[in-house]
């Protein structure tokens, strides 16, 4: 039961990776300060609330997860609010406010919370407080912090105007605004001309002020650049604004008993998994190319594993064998790695209905939680570095960490931080006298998550197969990061296989092939949109360079196979438009280390009719340079691609890189619209939004 000397508002969060319950939580926190109380509960728990019958305001913090979908736990939610049966006064008694979690660099930008704004508008439900989206590409405390600062005097309005409608006429608080009909209006978007918070206006009361005359400030030489470790003025010489001290809720206890670790299955709650071989392995580039991209192929056959060429699915990957090792020995618990640990939730914790986290098994192995459990990789977020303040003792480190985490040091967090890419280990490195926890780590790491690739076969052409292609991401040593890094999944997929690749490169004729092979996790995750069209005589068009092909192979080899099974059928005319830096170092499926043409063969069988292909790095005697990107060779071919989007309402796939390709790709094909229709831009760009609308330009895209 909420105090009844403490105003009370429903709190509700829908999360996939943990952030929007982290910043629930933050909320929680800072309600009390305000004389309010929040009833805190996750939107699947629909027994411990009920919107149809709420009287006191609702504030929702809801993620985007997918291709814009609402989070997994919010499925059963939207689907209950899309009844088409509500009337249109079925939340007419509801004042909510939204905070909507999402990423600009993909398509369906804040998706999730929109979808729940315009249902709930929809059906009744008003405004109390404008809807925020913040934006993880720049920095969702762009958005988040300032929404929050405003929510308080928004939510005392709303409570004050309730409690007028019920008769009752005392002030909720003297210093409320002397309007208070009005709803207290913050638009917040993350557009950049928006974010002038700092500069106007003085903070509210809210704010934990920390002067810290008791911390020895650091003071570098005039002329020193800032960095992870250093400050200049003005932060150095701030008293600063630093988020309160989350609550300790998690303790660890460490058992003699021994046992076995949970099966990688209980990890997962997106449904099934499935233990499969990696059965064969192929370099695809050259030793000499940027990247490294490999294709692997596993054995589905004994399973009941299904998918579609366009599919995705997700591999259960651990961190790092050195790097759960290092963690292991900054905690000073080299020696206790295979011991069991029991984990959970602290008795009187101040954490509101703390439970342990689900990605957390009860029982383990140490070793297991820092391998299977916790994404050690992950960036830091604020409230983590306000907790490791507590575990450093050197004064000056204390000082920078708390800078890290402060208003006045958000500047210093995004550059040295967050696009730097910056993880626990790095940190700990940086300022060597923070000595954290283990249950620390657990309360603030987020769960590892599952790597998603796309699936680069077709189960009608190679039966109890599934291929899919990926780069090996390499993250270079630099200024916060001491030493270079592979990606999590990728570098460990490259070490699991190298002894397929060696048996590939020194033996003739094979193709990295193990009968006693490695196995891997994974589990399916289909794709709802991003499928061959169901009429085949319909034609399309194929957009994918890098390993942006990968989706495309296994739509040529399903179409091959329906060739030769159905000769009568009339197929559509088939293109593919493929770009790499080198012909000879980095062009895909072109026969290398014993690879057969594959785009060659399905040129030649006709299954493909037009390749289109161009060499960002290449250098070119011609007097007319040749086109360097897949979007320049799409204007190359403006008529043809027009003839098929418009008169044959054919379809468009793009695969790849969001920020570097896909974007260029659909600013080319706005302008070969508005070309070849003869209209102007905006034309163009509603059309191109009807392709979308008829799921007839579909994109599967990475940032």
């Amino acid at each position: 039961m909420c105090c009844e000397s403490k105003r009370r508002f429903l709190l509700l969060y829908a999360t996939q990776k943990g952030q929007a319950k982290a910043i629930a939580e933050e909320i929680w926190q800072q309600a009390g300060a305000h004389g309010l109380e929040a009833d805190m509960h996750c939107i699947s728990e629909m027994d411990k609330y009920n919107l149809e019958t709420e009287k006191d305001p609702v504030v929702i913090v809801i993620s985007t997860t997918g291709t814009g979908e609402p989070p997994d736990t919010a499925r059963k939610f939207v689907k209950k609010i899309q009844d088409k049966t509500l009337p249109p006064d079925h939340f007419a008694h509801l004042q909510y406010g939204l905070l909507g979690l999402g990423d600009s660099e993909y398509m369906f930008f804040c998706n999730g919370g929109r979808t729940v704004d315009r249902r709930l508008q929809e059906l009744g439900a008003q405004h109390f407080y404008d809807t925020g989206l913040a934006d993880d590409c720049v920095g969702l405390e762009l958005v988040v912090d300032p929404w929050i600062d405003g929510l308080w005097l928004a939510l005392k309005e709303a409570l004050q105007l309730q409690k007028e409608k019920e008769g009752m006429n005392n002030a909720v608080s003297s210093s409320l605004s002397t309007t208070p009909h009005a709803v207290h209006e913050l638009k917040l978007t993350s557009e950049v001309q928006n974010l002038k918070l700092e500069d106007e206006g003085a903070r509210g009361s809210d704010t934990l002020s920390q002067k810290l005359d008791d911390i020895n400030h650091v003071a570098p030489a005039r002329d020193a650049e800032p960095s992870l470790v250093h400050s200049v003025p003005p932060v150095s010489q701030s008293a600063l604004n630093i988020p309160a001290l989350p609550p300790e809720y998690i303790e660890v206890e460490f058992q003699d008993s021994q046992g076995e670790n949970p099966h990688l299955s209980s990890l997962i709650s997106e449904g099934r998994t499935f233990e499969v071989p990696v059965t064969k392995a192929i370099l695809l580039t050259r030793e000499d190319a940027v990247k490294t991209a490999l294709l692997l192929e596993l054995d589905i056959a004994d399973t009941a594993f299904e998918y579609q060429p366009g599919d995705a699915f997700c591999v259960i990957c651990p961190n790092n064998v050195s790097e759960v090792e290092k963690l292991l020995h900054i905690l000073g618990l080299s020696e206790k790695g295979d011991d069991f640990v029991c984990v959970k939730v602290k008795q009187g914790t101040k954490k509101k209905g703390a439970v342990r986290p689900q990605h957390i098994p009860e029982r383990s192995t140490l070793k297991f939680i820092l391998t299977w459990c916790l994404e050690i990789r992950a960036i830091p977020k604020k409230a983590f570095l306000r907790a490791l303040v507590e575990c450093t003792s050197d004064a000056g480190e204390k000082r920078r960490l708390q800078e890290l985490c402060s208003r006045q040091g958000a500047s210093d967090y995004t550059h040295f931080i967050r696009d730097s890419n910056v993880c626990l280990l790095d940190l700990l490195h940086a300022f060597p006298s923070c000595k954290p926890s283990l249950s620390l780590l657990i309360e603030h790491l987020p769960k590892l998550q599952a790597r998603s690739y796309s699936v680069s076969s077709s189960d009608l052409y190679q039966p109890g197969r599934l291929g899919f292609v990926f780069n090996v991401v390499e993250f270079p040593a630099g200024p916060s990061r001491p030493v270079s890094r592979k990606g999590v999944c990728t570098g460990w997929l490259a070490e699991l296989v190298a002894p397929l690749l060696h048996r590939s490169k020194n033996s003739q004729g094979t193709k990295g092939e193990s009968s006693s092979a490695e196995k891997i996790s994974i589990f399916p995750r289909p794709n709802n949109a991003f499928h061959l069209p169901a009429d085949p005589s319909v034609p399309f068009i194929m957009v994918g360079p890098g390993t942006g092909i990968a989706p495309f192979i296994g739509f040529l080899q399903h179409r091959q196979k329906l060739r030769e099974q159905h000769t009568d059928w009339q197929f559509g005319e088939t293109w593919l438009f493929f770009g790499c830096r080198h012909q000879d170092r980095d062009y895909l499926f072109k026969q290398v280390h014993h690879l057969t043409d594959e785009l060659q063969c399905f040129l030649k069988n006709g299954t493909l009719t037009h390749l289109k292909v161009c060499f960002s790095r290449d250098s070119s005697t011609a007097d007319v340079a040749p086109p360097k990107y897949v979007q320049d060779v799409l204007r190359l071919c403006a008529k043809e691609v027009a003839r098929v989007l418009l008169k044959e309402r054919g379809y468009f796939y793009i695969c790849g890189d969001k920020k570097h390709m896909a974007d260029d790709v659909s600013d080319a094909v706005v302008d070969i619209l508005s070309m070849e229709m003869e209209a102007d831009k905006l034309e163009a760009m509603k059309i191109l939004a009807m392709l979308r609308e008829a799921k007839r330009y579909l994109q599967d895209v990475w940032s």
